[in-house]
């Protein structure tokens, strides 16, 4: 069964990590993908996706590239059913005090306020098609993380964002969600424990995290993501969707 079979799907951030494996699942699913990359996807990528879906170069934190975008996919489509925000930054791993304050802007400006520019381009089109709109949060963003103030910021802001824009839209018919991963094997999530000051020992500490199983891949995530995109979770909205292996529950050993 194809639950987002002909559903035109905007995905930011989706060249690789969880971006990628939503790409290969919600094509998997049935749906027109348009791929949305600071990065170009390889062609090996584009090969193995196959149908017609789009891929763009563009930066979500620029309303020109957001608008062309949006331009793009309604003149090939002629609609849009759904927007996943996933474009997002880690860096950097400090505190509060250690941040500069262009590494602050740079990571409200990727994480946060590309949700505001997609949202402007998209609503129009999504108050069409009845649409929905999915955001890739963090399991910090509720509870919390040392020595990643800012990134933490980020992601309880997409959370309290998520409640209110479910809110504001179900007006309309538009479901608003997102999804909330603990640890996942991504090259974002390498880049980040490449930065602590013991990479072994943070690795062991990832693959404990989850009382489910060590550290898995993003198409746990994925599969998530396309339920809370498809008409199965028709009744679904505001939600902050914990995909976790269960690393937020209670206190546990361990050693």
């Amino acid at each position: 069964m194809q639950l987002l079979k002909d559903k035109v799907m905007l995905l930011t951030g989706g060249a690789d990590g969880i971006g990628w494996e939503c790409a290969k699942a919600y094509a998997a699913a049935g749906a027109l993908v348009c791929i949305v990359d600071i990065h170009p996807v390889d062609e090996a990528k584009r090969a193995a996706l196959k149908g017609d879906h789009a891929f763009f170069t563009a930066d979500v934190t620029r309303e020109d590239d957001v608008q062309r975008v949006m331009a793009d996919i309604i003149s090939r489509y002629g609609r849009l059913d759904g927007i996943h925000n996933n474009a997002g930054i880690a860096r950097p791993s400090s505190p509060l005090h250690s941040t500069t304050e262009d590494e602050w802007d740079q990571l409200m400006n990727v994480n946060l306020k590309s949700i505001y520019r997609t949202t402007k381009a998209g609503i129009g089109h999504l108050q069409q098609s009845r649409g929905c709109i999915l955001n890739t949060s963090s399991l910090v963003g509720s509870i919390g993380q040392e020595n990643h103030a800012a990134y933490v910021a980020t992601k309880g802001a997409v959370n309290a964002l998520t409640k209110a824009m479910a809110l504001d839209y179900a007006s309309a018919g538009i479901r608003v969600n997102a999804v909330a991963p603990a640890a996942v094997s991504t090259p974002m999530l390498e880049a980040w424990s490449r930065e602590q000051p013991n990479r072994e020992a943070m690795r062991q500490y990832l693959d404990q995290l989850q009382p489910l199983g060590p550290m898995p891949k993003g198409d746990v995530i994925a599969d998530a993501c396309v339920f809370l995109l498809s008409d199965a979770a028709r009744f679904i909205t505001g939600c902050i969707l914990p995909v976790s292996g269960g690393a937020e529950l209670g206190y546990r050993a361990l050693i």
